[in-house]
């Protein structure tokens, strides 16, 4: 892992500097204001500082493993496996620990200046890649473990992503990760904020809908029938066309449900923006020859059930019939109120159709996450835009890695 900082007139342009040097890949950690140094600084705009961090692939998809590499008791070694009996010693240990978990919270809470407290300490030092590399001395069966601060962090962890609905052979992977920088005496803030740096890095940074380089882009937007594809599209095309003052169209292929069409042609006529109903491949040819001007087209489509396979032949060639002559992004809408194995079947069957973005709706409708890093690691796709309720366009967002994981490692609901 890289952790850098940068310096510029706004927080743009810092980070512009980040990806130029380290790539588009990079996660931005935290951003603050600091005065320049000088006899005359007092005159001059203070800079914005942006701190931010790189994990290379081979750490980021480093393959999971079912054995806990941490040592939680004097009866448990390195390599003692996940088993029911283990894990009913850590739901134990967590009720007994409700203290220590609120502990963890408050210190969730300042966990941005935690995180610039340790990269300070560091910023001479060989980077987290290097020390990563050192082996460190295993255990012997019988010895116990040093740092039962860090014992008892690891052991709450593991339960409270389980409880978040984490899925364990991702938990497996964190607590490995961590296992390999971890030292004896290593302090209970730095094992905190590496958990935090590393799963934020693990979702990625969020990714936008972007401008064609030259005509109108294409937004296809599909999914499951239920989970709110149509709201979705009315709050983020009242973003493009009201704040951002972007010329937007109105598409739905969704023919089966009447009232979607009609709900969308409403949000339509309030935003003074083109509606099309598209039956057929050739109307969509013909609606990207009538809005060719503009400069996106969100186009709405019907669910179907992800086991019916003339369906997702059919979805699949509407959803290519313009690769040739127009730019087009596909965000596959989920609710994050769908159990896990369902969600898996689901982003299954619409990757045989496009490659796809992530967005998650009927976020206030649940009180565990787990299952945006689930998907999020399963697929290999990134998380665009969250939703959390009916308002539009109010009750939308983009994707904050940072918050995500704040919630899945017990901080504060914001």
């Amino acid at each position: 892992m890289i952790i850098k900082k940068y310096q510029g007139k706004t927080e743009e342009e810092a980070t512009e500097l980040a990806k130029k040097e380290l790539g588009e890949g990079i996660i931005v950690m935290n951003v603050k204001n600091v005065k320049k140094k000088g006899l005359f600084a007092f005159l001059q705009r203070p800079l914005v500082e942006v701190t931010v961090a790189l994990e290379e692939e081979t750490e980021r998809f480093a393959p999971a493993r079912r054995d806990m590499q941490v040592p939680l008791s004097g009866n448990l070694t390195k390599n003692t496996p996940l088993t029911s009996a283990w894990q009913k010693q850590v739901a134990e240990a967590s009720e007994k620990s409700s203290t220590e978990m609120d502990a963890i919270g408050e210190k969730l809470d300042s966990l941005q200046s935690l995180l610039e407290q340790q990269i300070q300490k560091k910023q001479n030092q060989e980077t987290e890649k290097e020390a990563e590399s050192v082996p460190e001395k295993p255990l012997k069966q019988d010895e116990e473990p040093k740092n039962a601060e860090l014992v008892k962090f690891m052991k709450l962890m593991y339960n409270m992503m389980l409880e978040n609905e984490v899925d364990e052979k991702y938990i497996n992977q964190i607590m490995d990760e961590i296992e390999k920088v971890h030292t004896p005496n290593m302090p209970f803030d730095y094992a905190l904020a590496n958990t935090y740096q590393k799963m934020i890095l693990k979702f990625g940074p969020a990714t936008e809908i972007t401008a064609a380089g030259k005509g109108p882009k294409v937004i296809y937007f599909v999914g499951p029938t239920g989970v709110g594809k149509t709201t979705t599209i009315a709050k983020l095309a009242s973003r493009f066309s009201v704040d951002e003052k972007k010329r937007v169209a109105l598409l739905t292929a969704d023919t089966y449900r009447i009232a979607a069409a009609e709900q969308l042609k409403t949000y339509a006529s309030i935003l003074e923006a083109p509606f099309r109903v598209i039956y057929t491949i050739e109307e969509m040819e013909s609606a990207l020859a009538e809005f060719k001007d503009y400069d996106y087209l969100f186009v709405d489509t019907a669910g179907h059930s992800h086991q019916n396979q003339a369906q997702k032949e059919a979805m699949s060639a509407f959803v290519h019939c313009l690769d040739e002559k127009v730019e087009k992004e596909v965000y596959l809408v989920l609710s994050a109120t769908t159990k896990y194995r369902d969600l898996l079947s689901i982003a299954d069957s619409y990757k045989e159709i496009a490659d796809y973005r992530l967005i998650f709706t009927k976020l206030d409708e649940t009180s565990a996450y787990g299952n945006l890093l689930n998907l999020g690691l399963y697929t290999g796709a990134s998380i665009s835009y969250v939703t959390y309720g009916q308002n539009v366009p109010e009750d939308m967002e983009k994707f904050n890695p940072q918050k995500t994981v704040k919630q899945l490692l017990g901080g504060k609901k914001q």
